[in-house]
């Protein structure tokens, strides 16, 4: 588990979807309630080393003076909603921010970014918790925004970034990294006059079946361009 989290780590930078921010996370195979996720580092860095294991209120269980993400609630609270989410990133995805800003929601583009087309809310900090640092920083944050996620596998953060979600870790990598090339996508068929004609969500169910049963093949790409 913790080398498969520290390679997504490495992933998503490679990837453009985090930077020296962001993060991603593990439900415990043996716990569900309890959750991996790396120390405060920035994700190009992420070593075995640097996994951590966290309760279900999001505390670390042993960190040996280590700093953790002040943000790990994001995850701790979706694992608490959402039983069949495996995996959870939070990035500041660039070309998926304006999305969090204006009114165009973001739409499924293409085959691989099929679970777009269920939609992906709006989480807007300020709705309940009024003028903040904008950072999911304590549980109630953290739940407001599992609350606002739904069923989604996708849920934009207003003047922020945005959480992906999955049934296994590869998968809610390759969701992060094809909400990003969707954002990018959109935008350029927003340019060129649209109207956009999205998958269906039809379409979008038949379409991210197959995403599931071909994602290894991104993984081992990806797990290749990230090796040490």
């Amino acid at each position: 588990a913790a080398e498969n989290l520290a390679v997504a780590s490495r992933i998503l930078a490679d990837q453009g979807v985090v930077d020296a921010f962001g993060h991603v996370s593990l439900r415990s195979p043996d716990n569900p309630k309890h959750f991996f996720m790396p120390r405060s580092i920035a994700p190009a860095l992420t070593t075995p080393a640097d996994i951590l294991e966290f309760d279900e209120n999001s505390n670390a269980l042993d960190a040996q003076g280590r700093a953790v993400f002040l943000e790990r609630f994001i995850h701790g609270e979706i694992y608490r909603r959402r039983p069949d989410v495996m995996a959870v990133v939070h990035s500041h995805s660039p070309a998926v921010i304006p999305f969090g800003v204006v009114k165009t929601p973001m739409g499924a583009m293409f085959h691989n970014a099929a679970f777009l087309a269920k939609g992906a809310p709006v989480f807007d900090i300020a709705e309940k918790f009024g003028a903040t640092n904008m950072l999911v920083a304590n549980q109630a944050i953290g739940a407001a925004l599992a609350e606002r996620l739904g069923d989604k596998s996708v849920a934009l953060m207003r003047g922020h970034g945005v959480a992906v979600v999955g049934p296994s870790l590869e998968l809610a990598v390759f969701r992060a990294v094809y909400t990003e090339v969707d954002a990018r996508l959109q935008t350029q068929a927003t340019a060129l006059g649209g109207p956009i004609q999205f998958l269906t969500p039809e379409e979008g169910e038949k379409a991210d079946k197959v995403n599931e049963q071909i994602v290894s093949r991104a993984w081992d790409l990806w797990k290749r361009r990230v090796a040490k």
